[in-house]
């Protein structure tokens, strides 16, 4: 079973903007080739899908934007091996209202469904999640990962969907899900490997430190190929495709690229490990980049070294911490309709 990541659309891959009615109507109306993407997510999301890793998208957008969606994707270079979307209508048919904003009810049956769905190998393969601190990714993704690492159990689980005003035939789909998986069952390694919070909103990476250090709030998708390279989930050239991005089309230079390393580790998030692969990819690279941008990268690799010793030094192991307490922490979870009400 190969790896798997699971992706977030809005504010996580694509630069979208929906915090006012006129960012909704925008957004729904814009063609696939109007669509932004964060800085190097596209590029991070092939070099992935190319080391084989299994592709499947999660997303809150309504269903009735697929095809703009899909056509996006297409024309970013992207594979996938499934695509989720809100109902958005079906919600609305139904008199559901608070569903059209409500995160856990919506992802949490559905990523409890869509790993039930794999059978008998749900039980063995890992994944990777990617959201972000718009809305309520982190606290989701943490509690399906302790879900499935038998940590929550099923009595628990209906009590933070309770809290969590989850409509009650949702709450019955998601338990039958985890009955079908066994229930709080203990594999050998986390099944959730790492969760990764794109930081767009720019929140403090230290607001996240509640959920433990396998949740991992970056800057730019350079950390985050950090990340899932020391993890096994990217090759080194697929570090520096990334990188040559940021520097040929954000501007970024050698150093701004070497510090996004270093503030990962500072934050405890890398090993200090692989490095000397990212500088033999360096020097074998067959698709050399312009002289300009490789002496941007040559900068950058010179300077890991010292960041990855003082690295591993600080790093924390994602299965350190202590579980959150979900039941105090739902009521806030969704820090977009918050922040609305303030």
């Amino acid at each position: 079973m190969p790896h798997i990541s699971r992706w977030d659309l809005d504010k996580t891959y694509l630069r979208t903007e929906f915090d006012t009615v006129r960012d909704l109507v925008r957004t729904a109306f814009e063609r696939a080739d109007e669509k932004r993407t964060n800085p190097g997510a596209a590029t991070l999301l092939r070099e992935m899908s190319r080391a084989g890793v299994s592709i499947h998208i999660l997303s809150g957008s309504p269903e009735q934007m697929r095809r703009r969606l899909e056509d996006k994707l297409r024309l970013d270079g992207i594979v996938w091996d499934s695509f989720i979307l809100k109902p958005n209508l079906q919600n609305v048919l139904r008199l559901r209202f608070r569903a059209l904003k409500d995160q856990l009810g919506y992802k949490l049956p559905a990523l409890l469904a869509a790993r039930a769905a794999a059978g008998a190998g749900a039980a063995t393969f890992r994944e990777t999640l990617f959201g972000d601190d718009a809305e309520a990714d982190a606290f989701v993704y943490a509690l399906y990962g302790d879900i499935l690492a038998g940590r929550v159990g099923e009595e628990l689980v209906h009590a933070i969907a309770e809290r969590g005003r989850m409509y009650e035939d949702v709450l019955e789909g998601a338990l039958r899900s985890l009955r079908q998986l066994g229930g709080a069952h203990e594999p050998q390694a986390e099944p959730v490997e790492r969760i990764l919070i794109h930081l767009e909103q720019q929140t403090p990476p230290s607001d996240f430190e509640v959920y433990g250090a396998r949740v991992v709030p970056f800057y730019n998708y350079l950390q985050a190929a950090f990340v899932v390279h020391e993890d096994g989930r990217l090759g080194a050239e697929g570090v520096l495709r990334v990188a040559l991005e940021l520097v040929t089309q954000h501007r970024f230079d050698g150093d701004a690229l070497a510090r996004s390393y270093a503030d990962l580790g500072k934050r405890g998030h890398l090993r200090g490990t692989r490095v000397p692969e990212l500088v033999a990819a360096l020097d074998t690279w067959k698709d050399a980049p312009p002289a300009a941008a490789r002496d941007e990268l040559r900068a950058m690799v010179e300077r890991l070294p010292a960041y990855a010793e003082q690295a591993s030094k600080k790093f924390t192991a994602p299965e350190a911490a202590p579980m959150p307490d979900y039941l105090t922490l739902v009521s806030k979870h969704n820090r977009r309709r918050h922040k609305n009400k303030r």
